[in-house]
């Protein structure tokens, strides 16, 4: 049995694309697999907070040596830690925003992204602890930022998205970006090519 963690981080409900299609990839994923295991978290509805001073300081200290204060200040991305790290796989619809992801995503990550957790700081250097598992991200944008388009060095968001889970060892990722979704006629070429994308992801994955 895989576990799957299935996060959107779209504030849109029903017109999100980015939702529309992650579901789609879970619902195939669920008929083809259906001993799995899938957990949601539904961050564009339901965001968790950014990191404070609390937070920081509790996050680069010795739990032996936290106040109440601060283990309460790690209490939800404890929560959330445990819950990334739990699951083998991970499916993620990211829309995006000024040609990056949405401050719910990033807030998302800042919570995760955390020392001795998820990467380490030792002897060897920086070290990436999570290993072994596997992404899907599906993306949402307005434009063309595929690499033959002008646009394309706009993209800030597959980059970045490479690089953060990279930097803490999750590098197995496919990326299925539905782009020119605000086109017209190019929107609907586009979702289809996205969704035979998806399809043949689930026949890999």
């Amino acid at each position: 049995m895989v576990n799957i963690l299935h996060i959107d981080s779209s504030p849109r409900g029903e017109r999100s694309h980015s939702r529309e299609l992650s579901k789609e990839f879970v619902s195939a994923w669920r008929a083809a697999h259906p001993e799995d295991a899938i957990a949601y978290r539904d961050l564009g509805h339901h965001p968790v907070p950014h990191v404070d001073e609390a937070w920081i300081a509790a996050s680069f200290s010795p739990p032996e040596t936290h106040t109440p204060e601060l283990t309460e200040a790690l209490k939800i991305s404890n929560q959330l830690v445990n819950e990334f790290l739990a699951a083998d796989r991970y499916v993620f619809g990211v829309p995006m925003y000024n040609f990056n992801i949405p401050s719910t995503f990033k807030a998302y990550i800042d919570q995760i992204v955390r020392p001795n957790r998820t990467f380490a700081m030792d002897a060897q250097g920086l070290r990436g602890l999570v290993q072994g598992k596997k992404a899907v991200i599906i993306t949402a944008r307005g434009s063309d930022f595929s690499a033959t388009s002008p646009y394309a060095p706009y993209d800030f968001q597959e980059p970045y998205l490479r690089t953060i889970f990279g930097f803490i060892g999750l590098t197995d990722i496919q990326f299925i970006n539905a782009n020119s979704l605000n086109e017209g006629d190019a929107r609907s070429k586009s979702l289809a090519q996205a969704r035979v994308e998806i399809q043949n992801l689930i026949d890999q994955w």
